[in-house]
């Protein structure tokens, strides 16, 4: 391609809504436009790379025997009212877009596609003999992002490819996800990226297992927890870890001690010059249900600990079916205004006990009557603990659970993992931190969708079972911005190779030059004739700028065809080094064949 004949418009400035480098540097260079919020057009230069990062995805996943289809992006509400999820993605997560037909019909653009699939599975496979089976498909997805930000990563409109395995049994299904895991390393190590799979949360995707393939970028938005010896790596949402242990209580006897204006943990334990691991924290949360009702969620914790509100918003889901519920729609510390709607007297915040009474719950019929009591084993440990006594500028010390206090039923881990904190596999290695791009999540769905959508398959006895079901995520779109955030430098995007969306570019400082014109043209269709996709710029203007947006744009390797014309070599940069080298003018084809690009291109020597 002819840059004097590509619409290619560079800008020398940040664009305002810009955050990240990897939005400045793919507006600037022009390979995005902003249509609207977390609305971008794919410009001639980005649809290659997203091509091209396809083009990876769809081989690997041809390569483990999965079939492409495609699905239909607008999906009927009855699906997802079926799944149970309509009201999860509706009001809950608010993150889909529902419209109504002419004849008033409730739809959703599709955010993801675990319903669709299902009902043609259902209609489709019948028999044991037609399994396993994988589907896959590359589209645009649509999520109601609340905060659209930092330009592809999370916008409103994205290109993913999802695919989903049904299977007979549970030993099929860990089958493909472990052929999964191998052919998202193949895809994300072809494409050039330093990545790292960690385990992850469900979220309200669901299923037993997950885990997420994470691209390093220091504006990751993701904090992962890993160890040196590689054994352990994942999402801080979903990160378990041995907490340092706990200081021995120096308090022998319970008693209620006056300790004024000391509402937090740093406070209290200053003033009783205490550690912070004696002290039980307990904090208090609202959850709402889709049935209407309000149940106050009250969780006891080791004071220097960290409620993880993922871990706690799963568990308080799983509660739904206790309180005749299908689906939790929120989960909030509750503020002032909200206490007044549903408490019986003002609460003694900052001075909470495990113990605090129902009575402070008015009683209403769209409010749950007694808190739901939570307890992490941090806290569930303590002897001769600190904490609070229901009564504001008070608290207790020397308390013990089975005689002051009763310990809850649910006892679970509820802790943010921290980084020092030692591993669960191996307590001499203790968790570090990175941050990474989340690009990839695949899923054990389990029978979750099956079960609830009727989903079932003759088994070899000709008895009706549930399909086993699995999924497998990547965001295509997700993939190329997040190659730049890893990838740049003070001039500019640096592609790997792979997923470039041309190998080379060839620049001629003056066009009004004959001789270097000419060249520029020979080498042109030599390069692009031997597969080496090459631009050529041929540009009026000054070679500065063309050298400048060259490094802008990113293309691996320039050809420069300039001074060392008059001796009949070309200089070739390589743009991740800056690496020079003067070649004769005849030489280049054969130089990319045997050194620089033979690992990308077919055929090449």
């Amino acid at each position: 391609m002819r840059l004097s004949q590509m619409l290619l418009v560079t800008l020398r400035e940040d664009p305002a809504e810009a955050e990240i480098p990897s939005h400045k540097l793919l507006v600037r260079a022009g390979y995005i436009r902003r249509i609207g919020s977390g609305i971008y057009a794919y410009l001639p230069l980005m649809l290659r790379v997203l091509r091209k990062v396809s083009d990876i995805v769809r081989e690997e996943m041809d390569a483990t025997g999965a079939q492409e289809c495609l699905l239909p992006q607008i999906q009927p509400k009855e699906l997802w009212e079926e799944s149970g999820r309509w009201s999860t993605y509706t009001e809950a997560e608010q993150i889909m877009f529902a419209l109504s037909d002419r004849q008033g019909r409730e739809l959703g653009l599709g955010p993801t596609h675990e319903e669709v699939i299902t009902a043609v599975a259902r209609d489709l496979i019948g028999s044991y003999r037609q399994l396993p089976v994988n589907l896959y498909q590359i589209q645009s997805k649509f999520r109601d992002e609340i905060r659209p930000r930092f330009g592809l990563m999370r916008g409103r409109e994205f290109i993913m490819k999802d695919a989903y395995s049904f299977h007979a049994n549970e030993e099929s299904l860990k089958e493909t996800y472990a052929e999964m895991d191998q052919a998202y390393r193949n895809i994300f190590s072809r494409c050039g990226l330093k990545f790292r799979p960690v385990q992850a949360d469900s979220g309200a995707i669901g299923g037993s297992a997950s885990q997420e393939f994470m691209i390093l970028a220091e504006a990751g938005e993701d904090e992962i927890l890993y160890t040196e010896d590689n054994q352990y790596a994942a999402n801080v949402e979903k990160a378990t870890s041995l907490p340092a242990d706990a200081v021995p209580s120096s308090f022998s006897e319970y008693q209620k001690l006056e300790t004024p204006n000391t509402p937090t943990i740093a406070s209290l334990a200053d003033f009783l010059d205490c550690d912070a691991t004696q002290i039980v924290k307990n904090v208090l949360y609202q959850a709402v249900y889709d049935n209407g009702l309000t149940v106050l969620v009250l969780v006891s914790i080791r004071g220097d600990q960290d409620v993880n509100e993922t871990k706690l918003t799963n568990e308080v889901a799983r509660q739904a079916v206790n309180y005749d519920a299908a689906t939790l729609l929120k989960l909030t510390v509750p503020d002032e205004e909200a206490q007044q709607t549903w408490a019986a007297k003002p609460l003694p915040l900052g001075y909470i006990a495990p113990n605090l009474p129902d009575s402070y719950i008015a009683k209403a019929e769209t409010v749950a009557p007694k808190f739901l009591r939570l307890v992490d084993p941090t806290a569930g440990e303590l002897t001769n603990f600190v904490t609070g006594s229901n009564e504001s500028g008070f608290h207790t010390v020397g308390g013990n659970w089975g005689a002051e206090f009763e310990l809850p039923e649910i006892q679970l881990d509820l802790r943010t993992a921290k980084v020092g904190d030692r591993a669960p596999h191996d307590p001499s290695q203790t968790l570090q931190t990175a941050r990474g791009i989340e690009a990839g999540h695949i899923f054990q769905l389990g029978l979750k969708y099956s079960t609830a959508m009727t989903a079932e398959f003759m088994d070899e006895d000709g008895r009706p079972k549930p399909l086993w079901m699995g999924c497998y995520g990547i965001g295509v779109s997700r993939v190329a911005q997040a190659a730049v955030e890893q990838s740049h430098d003070g001039n500019g995007i640096i592609w790997p190779v792979a997923i470039a969306p041309y190998h080379a570019i060839v620049v001629v400082p003056n066009i009004k030059a004959e001789d270097q014109l000419a060249a520029a043209e020979k080498l042109y269709s030599e390069l692009n004739a031997a597969g080496i996709e090459t631009l050529l710029d041929d540009r009026p203007g000054r070679a500065g700028m063309k050298f400048a947006d060259a490094e802008l744009i990113g293309i691996p390797y320039r050809i420069v065809t300039g001074r060392s014309l008059a001796e009949g070599k070309v200089e070739l940069v390589q743009r991740a080094s800056g690496e020079k080298q003067e070649v004769a003018l005849a030489d280049v084809v054969a130089t990319f064949r045997a050194g620089w690009l033979r690992h990308w291109l077919k055929g090449s020597a």
